[in-house]
């Protein structure tokens, strides 16, 4: 059995209690033998959406929903980010528009995308950049590194060192309020969920 006893706090212990009742009901709900196990299965994963309801303050109705979107063996999911220097050593970001904070390009990894194709097509979405992976720099549980604010799944982030080639296209308005590019000593404020901590 898993033991949460690396947690720092016990609203992170909970927390993390609850990401894994939630993915033993998703499993359960999966190879469900019968329609007695299937509403076992969701009456715990509405326990798991109350727990994490109760440390987050989101309405568990609300939890309960974002959990019983994935299907099958629960797994973590993957978020890219991209790395990117320039020749003056300057780090290229995009400011957020979801907290008006600087992040790494970069988000979630879609099904049937390489992790490299991933970071690019995050990179080119959000800051207008074509560019190349060199190397994957990092791989981070997000779990074990505390990012905020806490997630209802359990979450692994890649860094990946990328080469970027011209601008081709303005970035997507969706999630980009300006990109920028930043001397690693005149960095503006990070969004710290996404890339720090």
């Amino acid at each position: 059995m898993e033991s949460f006893a690396s947690a720092r706090d016990p609203g992170d212990v909970i927390r993390r209690i609850g990401i894994k009742l939630a993915a033993l009901a998703q499993d359960g709900l999966t190879f469900a033998a019968n329609e007695y196990d299937e509403d076992r299965y969701r009456q715990l994963r509405g326990l798991a959406a109350e727990l994490m309801s109760a440390l987050s303050g989101r309405p568990a109705d609300e939890l309960t929903v974002e959990l019983g979107r994935d299907s099958g063996y629960a797994t973590p999911k993957i978020d890219v980010r991209g790395v990117v220097f320039d020749e003056q050593e300057r780090v290229l970001l995009m400011c957020e528009k979801a907290d008006g904070r600087w992040s790494l390009p970069g988000g979630w990894a879609d099904p049937g995308d390489a992790p490299s194709a991933a970071v690019t097509r995050e990179i080119l979405e959000e800051t207008g950049y074509h560019s190349s992976p060199v190397k994957l720099i990092a791989c981070w549980d997000r779990e074990l590194q505390h990012h905020p604010p806490p997630l209802p799944v359990h979450v692994y982030k890649l860094f990946f060192l990328c080469r970027a080639h011209e601008a081709v296209q303005p970035p997507a308005a969706l999630e980009t309020l300006a990109v920028g590019w930043f001397g690693l000593g005149e960095l503006p404020p990070l969004s710290v969920g996404r890339v720090n901590r």
